[in-house]
């Protein structure tokens, strides 16, 4: 029997009890559009955290977005810094009203974690892609085909959290991290694969397909 599960990013707790006790302590001293403001606070850090299940499709050979939000960005490219390869770089931008749960794009195994300090600008643009904090999760599929999904921090996104480490098996959808409040996630696909979204378009972690491998 599958436990019933509370739909908020475990990270976010100490933001909700932080709000939530500001917000009682505002009200008791009787300061009320500060007790209202607060509660308003409290409800967006709520719906920021929230954290739906989702049901990925059953394809194996299915990619699906690793992020909710809104497509920027689909180029052919030598990538030099993670997969050494031609790819696929395929960006999704969250704003602040998007999910921000991370959900592995395919079924394969961790092959490395690479992290990287940087700065802190604005995530769909490109000083933001190449100088921003990043934190990629590097994978190889069953097949022996080689992915990476790069958490990228945006310009009040101040922590990038990653749950997995090098040797994990990641299930398609399976939920890998999160980045706090605005960001982005490039994805590198193998050039062979086949794109199915378009610049512009909106996806959700874990269900919306993005192409395929065959």
């Amino acid at each position: 029997m599958k436990e019933p599960r509370i739909p908020i990013a475990l990270e976010g707790y100490p933001f909700i009890g932080f709000a939530v006790f500001i917000t009682v302590i505002v009200a008791i001293l009787g300061f009320k559009i500060a007790a209202f403001s607060s509660l308003v606070l409290t409800a967006f850090i709520l719906y920021f955290f929230r954290d739906p299940e989702r049901i990925s499709p059953d394809d194996p050979d299915v990619v699906v977005a690793p992020a909710d939000g809104r497509v920027i960005l689909i180029e052919e490219l030598f990538d030099d810094r993670f997969l050494k390869e031609y790819v696929y770089k395929v960006s999704i931008f969250m704003n602040v009203f998007n999910v921000h749960v991370n959900r592995a794009a395919f079924t394969g195994s961790v092959s490395g974690i690479s992290y990287r300090s940087g700065r802190f600008y604005s995530a769909n643009t490109d000083r933001g892609a190449l100088e921003n904090e990043a934190n990629a999760v590097m994978m190889t599929t069953d097949s022996g085909r080689r992915m990476a999904m790069v958490q990228v921090a945006g310009l009040i996104a101040q922590r990038i959290v990653c749950w997995v480490v090098k040797g994990d098996r990641l299930e398609r959808g399976q939920r890998f991290g999160l980045i706090r409040f605005g960001s982005r996630v490039d994805l590198y696909l193998p050039r062979q694969a086949q794109i199915e979204i378009t610049v512009g378009q909106r996806v959700r972690a874990g269900e919306t397909v993005l192409g395929y491998l065959s």
